[in-house]
C-alpha cells in the first residue's frame, strides 16, 4: 500500500459570532510530514463532532486551548495505521486518536489507543465506548452520585451523551427517568429507549413540562443544555438534589450567556451543582469499559448514530449537531 504525501484538512477560517456558518471553515490540502521515530500515519475512517468544540472556536481561556485561526481543528477520530515507526503499532492496527478533521494524521503512537473491532465497530469508540459514554457514566456515578431509587432528569436526552445517560440511569437503579429533546421524533425515540416520561422543550415552558413529567420532583439532573433547562431543574429539585453540569449547548452561540434566575432556592434545598470535565476521571475508564461492554453485549443499551459522509461535509455535520439535527452520536465517515 503506497502512503500519501498530502491530505485534506478542515481549518478554522474565522471565529464565529453566534452559530458557525460555512464561512467559519476552510477545506485545505496540506503536505504530510515524514514520520519521526515513534510516530504513525493513520488513515482516518470516522471522526467526531461534539458540542465542546464550539467554545474552542472562541479566543478565550478555558480548560482546553482554543482552536487557532488558519490551523486544522482537532477532535476524536478512528482510523487504520498505514505506516509506523513505533514498535507498539503495526500497519493495519485500528486506533483511536485525537487529530480528527483531517483525512490522514501523523501522530505519536503513544497518543493512540488500539481498539477492539470484534467488540464493536470502530466508530463506536467515538460514541458509546468512547468519550460520550464515559461522560454519561462519570456524570451519573462519580459527579452526581446516583443512588438507588433516584428520580433522574436528563436534558438533551436524545443526543450522544444524553441518550446513553437515560439508559444508564435506569440500569444503575433510578426509579424514574425523564428526558427532554427537541422534536416529536426524538421524544418517541426516548420512549423506545425506556424513559418513563419525555417532552419536547419546544412545546412549552420547560419548568411546566418537567413538573408535569415528574410531579414528585427530581433527585438528580444531568445537564447538557443549561439556560432554561437548568433553571427548571433547580425548581423541580428535591431536598439534597444533585446536578451534574456537563454542558450548556443552549448558551454556546449566545452573545451573553444567561444563568438560572432561581439560584437562591438551591441554598434552602441544599442542592449540589457540580461541573466536570471527563478527562479528570480517566481513572474510571477501565471500570466504565467493562460495564459498557457488558451492556452492549446483552442489549441493555442501544446506540443511535447520525452519519454524514465526506470530510467536506464535516462543517455541515457540526453545524447540524449544534442545531439538534442528530439523534445519538453525530459521526462523519471518511471511508
Amino acid at each position: 500500500m503506497s502512503t500519501p504525501t498530502t491530505t485534506r484538512e478542515v481549518h478554522l477560517a474565522q471565529r464565529p459570532t453566534g452559530r458557525p456558518t460555512a464561512e467559519t471553515f476552510a477545506l485545505v490540502e496540506a503536505d504530510l510530514p515524514e514520520l519521526a521515530e515513534g510516530q504513525v500515519l493513520v488513515r482516518t475512517t470516522a471522526m467526531s463532532v461534539d458540542p465542546y468544540m464550539r467554545p474552542r472556536m472562541n479566543d478565550v481561556k478555558s480548560y482546553v486551548p482554543p482552536f487557532q485561526l488558519g490551523a486544522p481543528l482537532d477532535g476524536g477520530a478512528v482510523g487504520e495505521v498505514m505506516a509506523s515507526r513505533s514498535p507498539d503499532r503495526s500497519v493495519g492496527d485500528v486506533v483511536l486518536h485525537g487529530l480528527g478533521w483531517r483525512e490522514h494524521a501523523v501522530v505519536d503512537a503513544v497518543r493512540t489507543t488500539r481498539v477492539d473491532t470484534s467488540l464493536a465497530p470502530a466508530q463506536a469508540y467515538l460514541g458509546a465506548l468512547g468519550m460520550p459514554g464515559l461522560t454519561a457514566y462519570v456524570g451519573l456515578t462519580a459527579v452526581a452520585e446516583l443512588a438507588e431509587g433516584d428520580r433522574v432528569f436528563v436534558s438533551g436526552a436524545a443526543g450522544a451523551v444524553g441518550s446513553l445517560a437515560v439508559q444508564m440511569a435506569r440500569l444503575l437503579g433510578a426509579s424514574q427517568v425523564v428526558g427532554s429533546a427537541g422534536s416529536a421524533a426524538k421524544v418517541t425515540r426516548l420512549r423506545e429507549l425506556g424513559v418513563d416520561a419525555a417532552f419536547d422543550y419546544h412545546d412549552g415552558p420547560v419548568a411546566e413540562q418537567l413538573a408535569a413529567a415528574a410531579p414528585e420532583g427530581i433527585d438528580l439532573y444531568f445537564d447538557n443544555v443549561g439556560g432554561e433547562h437548568l433553571e427548571a431543574a433547580i425548581a423541580s429539585a428535591r431536598q439534597g438534589g444533585r446536578i451534574a453540569l456537563c454542558g450548556a449547548i443552549s448558551q454556546y452561540d449566545a452573545a451573553e450567556a444567561r444563568g438560572p434566575r432561581n439560584m437562591f432556592s438551591a441554598i434552602g434545598k441544599g442542592l449540589t451543582l457540580r461541573g466536570f470535565i471527563v478527562g479528570t476521571y480517566a481513572h474510571l475508564q477501565p471500570e466504565f469499559a467493562q460495564r459498557m461492554a457488558g451492556w452492549l453485549a446483552d442489549g441493555s443499551i442501544q446506540t443511535d448514530e447520525t452519519v454524514v459522509h465526506g470530510l467536506e461535509n464535516a462543517p455541515d455535520a457540526f453545524i447540524g449537531m449544534l442545531g439538534g439535527q442528530n439523534t445519538g452520536k453525530m459521526i462523519v465517515a471518511l471511508g
